[in-house]
Formats: structure tokens, sequence, C-alpha cells
């Protein structure tokens, strides 16, 4: 999906909804709990414009962008963004920001798992100059850069330990202070979270702390995964097909009703980003103006590499749970000793085995000693 919510209004949207409106079947408006009325014209009730990329007609996305423009006023109000990778989270945290009072502000994004350890500080808090090594000069962390605008913190369960304490401070107080500096300095921002993982289960393993995903989890809107957003498929499909072809100068294409069918069928588990990236793919390899069901195709994810039954079986019975039980840090060591092992210590493809980051198995190698690691 687009995410430059910050232009104004597309000139061909009104066709663009006439031609979903076209293409699927009209209901009558239908009332979310607690929330008020919702559309069926493949757009959400959005009066203020900021969500009208948010494709669909399923009750939970037209909840989430009516969520989304109740909260959007409440700037002091932090909100949590949660849903699974590719359902477009950055999407729905820039309508938050430009439907607010303060839409004219920066909106800043920042990925906590993709910067090194040592340089997240600096980017979120700023720093003094000669507070360390390569600080040749002062500079405002983006907290304070933002103005009255929006931080936008993905990936957020991947934030160390050591800042997740700092982050908080900064909820709480709403100042900040620059790295290797004294003075604080006011908060103004909004600051908007967004996660792919349960923070709560996180807080559980003791990797996230219990008291920032309060902190956090002030206003909380959730994304459904594609699979579960019935004939938004379809609709979503139409409406990158169009906006794709336009944007390159393209003749208008059509689908296939084997090529929606076959679109109808996948579970697309990388969801929205995933269906804009096949739609793509259909209209370079289409030889007319009709897009067939052969042109939809569905790129592999990569798999581990083989391994015996014997890994597997070494692998599992290397989690050993003695009678006198055995602590949370041991058994965690021992599941990602276990896991680097049937990796063949690729730390990347043991990261997402585990379902972690690359940074964050990086972090836990380190802490239990269980090889040498990159520098990053």
């Amino acid at each position: 999906m687009r995410t430059a919510l910050s232009e104004p209004t597309d000139p061909h949207a009104s066709s663009l909804a006439e031609t979903v409106r076209a293409r699927t079947r009209a209901r009558p408006g239908r009332e979310v709990a607690g929330l008020g009325a919702v559309k069926d014209d493949g757009r959400a009730f959005d009066p203020t414009g900021a969500f009208r990329n948010a494709i669909g007609t399923s009750v939970s996305v037209q909840r989430a962008v009516l969520l989304g423009c109740k909260v959007a006023r409440h700037t002091a109000t932090t909100v949590l963004i949660q849903g699974d990778t590719g359902t477009g989270k950055e999407l729905f945290a820039r309508g938050v920001h430009y439907a607010g009072p303060h839409e004219g502000e920066p909106f800043v994004a920042i990925n906590c798992a993709a910067i090194p350890e040592n340089l997240l500080e600096s980017e979120l808090f700023g720093h003094e100059k000669g507070s360390f090594t390569g600080a040749d000069q002062q500079k405002r962390g983006l907290l304070e850069f933002a103005g009255r605008g929006t931080v936008f913190l993905d990936e957020i369960s991947e934030l160390p330990p050591g800042t997740q304490s700092k982050l908080l401070r900064v909820l709480e107080e709403r100042r900040v202070r620059r790295v290797g500096g004294l003075a604080e300095y006011e908060v103004r921002c909004r600051i908007i979270a967004a996660t792919n993982r349960d923070l709560s289960t996180a807080v559980a393993r003791g990797d996230f702390r219990e008291d920032l995903y309060y902190r956090l989890n002030v206003f909380r809107i959730e994304l459904p995964p594609l699979r579960e957003r019935g004939n938004d498929v379809e609709m979503l499909a139409w409406h990158f097909l169009e906006s794709l072809c336009r944007e390159r100068g393209m003749s208008p294409r059509e689908f296939s009703a084997g090529a929606l069918s076959a679109l109808r069928a996948y579970s697309w588990p990388g969801n929205v980003r995933e269906l804009k990236n096949t739609i793509e793919r259909a209209i370079i390899l289409a030889e007319g103006d009709v897009i067939e069901s052969d042109q939809i195709i569905i790129q592999q994810r990569s798999v581990a590499p083989a391994l015996t039954a014997g890994d597997s079986i070494h692998a599992a019975a290397a989690i050993v749970v003695p009678p006198e039980g055995l602590t949370l840090d041991d058994a965690e060591r021992q599941l990602i000793a276990a896991t680097l092992k049937l990796a063949r210590h690729n730390h990347s493809l043991a990261a997402k085995m585990l379902g972690l980051s690359r940074p964050t198995i990086l972090r836990k190698i380190r802490k239990y000693g269980l090889g040498r690691v990159p520098d990053e």
C-alpha cells in the first residue's frame, strides 16, 4: 500500500471507488459495536480522508479505521498497532497522524530492529558533542525533531532492554535527556508503536518490560491478516491493478475469472504487501489486457536446509528438564542452542525459526555465550 497520506486527495480516488462498487455486491451499511456505522463501498467511513488508502469492507478493517479516526485527535495518547507483517501498520500509523490536529508536523518512522543497539539511543534521544567516539557535533533525537508530530516505533518488541527503560521514562515524564547530556527537553510528539508479535508473551518470557507494555498499550488497534478479510482480497487486487497501471502510464487491465479464483484461493501469509507484489508481477507478465491465472505467480518463501531425522532428534534431545526444575533463562539458552544446531549456525535462519529478529537472537547469543557473533 502507498503510504504518502499527506498528499492531496488522489483525483482518481472517486473513479476507483466507483470501480470497487461496480465489482463487489453492494450491501447496506453495518454497525460496529461501540463505534457506529461503517460503509460497504470499498472504503471505511473516514471523514478526515487520512485513511483513504485503507481499502476493504471487512468489519475488522473498518473498525480499525474508525478507531484510528477516534484516537487521532488525542495526541497525548500512546497508540499500539498490532498486526502481522505486511498488514499495513505504518499505513495506519500515518493515517492517525494525518487525521490529527498536527498533520503539518513531521511523521518520523524508525524501525527498532534495523538500527544497531549502540546507535538506537542516539537516534531516539539525541546526543551531545563528544559523548562518544564519533559524536563530533550535537544532535537532536527524533523525539525532539518530531515537535508536535508523530514518532512511529516499528517492531517495538525488538527494543533492547536498556532502551526500554529510557523510553518508559519518556512516556511517563514526557521529557528526554540526550546521550551524554544533563539538560532535559520536553517531548511533545505523539508516540505510536507497532509490533507483529504478542507483547504479552514477550513480557511473560522476560524479554519486554511489563510496565512499558502497559504504557504503550493505552489505545490498541488490531489489524487482521489478509486471510481473514474475505472479499477484501479481490477488492485490494482491483485497487492495486488500477493504481499500478495508472502509475506506469499503461492502459487498464482486467483479471480473468481464473485469475480471481487463484487470488481468492491463496492464504497470503505475506498479507497486503505480498498481494501487491503479486499483482505487480502479473502486470509485467501479462501479454494483453487480461491477466490470466498462470500469471498469478506466488513467490516461494525460503525454507530451512534439509535436515536428517538424526539432526532433529539430537536437537530435541538437547533440551533437558531435570527433576528439580529449570530456570527460564536456562530453558531459553538450551532452546536457542538447539535451534542454532538445527539451522547449522545460520543466525538469520535460527532467528526466523524462533520468531525473533536477527538483532534479538544475536543479543541472546552474546548473553548466553553461545558463540561469536558479528558486530552490528
